[in-house]
C-alpha cells in the first residue's frame, strides 16, 4: 500500500486543519492507520491510530480531545481533524499502515511523506 499525507499548512494557535492520508491499493481496509508528528530536533512522536474497520482508536494523552481520527473505506482515506491547534504542534505529520494496531512506529509497515503543520501565536 502506498500513502500520501496531505493537507499542512500555516494556521494560527486556536484554528484547525484536516490532515488526509490517502492510499492506493484495494486491501485498505484490512490495514490500521497511524498518524505520527516529528517536530525540528525532536524524535518521532505517536498522534493517534484507528483501526481496520474505524472501531477503534487511540489518542496521545497530548492530543486528546483536540484531535479527531476517522477513515473511509470506499474513499481509501483517513482523515485527521485537528481542533484548537498550539505551537507545539507544529511538526510534519506522517500516515502510517499495518496489519496491527497501536502506537509505536514498529508496529506500521508502510510510510507516506510527511505534511508540514505549523501553528504560529
Amino acid at each position: 500500500v502506498q500513502l500520501q499525507a496531505f493537507g499542512g499548512g500555516l494556521v494560527q494557535a486556536g484554528g484547525s486543519l484536516r490532515l488526509s492520508c490517502a492510499a492506493s491499493g484495494r486491501t485498505f481496509s484490512t490495514y490500521a492507520i497511524g498518524w505520527f508528528r516529528q517536530a525540528p530536533g525532536k524524535e518521532r512522536e505517536f498522534v493517534t491510530a484507528i483501526n481496520w474497520g474505524g472501531g477503534s482508536t487511540l489518542y496521545a494523552d497530548s492530543v486528546r480531545g483536540r484531535f479527531t481520527i476517522s477513515r473511509d473505506n470506499a474513499k481509501n482515506t483517513v482523515y485527521l481533524q485537528m481542533n484548537s491547534l498550539k505551537r507545539e504542534d507544529t511538526a510534519v505529520y506522517y500516515c502510517a499502515a499495518g496489519e496491527s494496531f497501536g502506537k509505536t512506529p514498529l508496529t506500521y509497515n508502510y510510510w507516506g511523506p510527511g505534511t508540514l503543520v505549523t501553528v504560529s501565536s
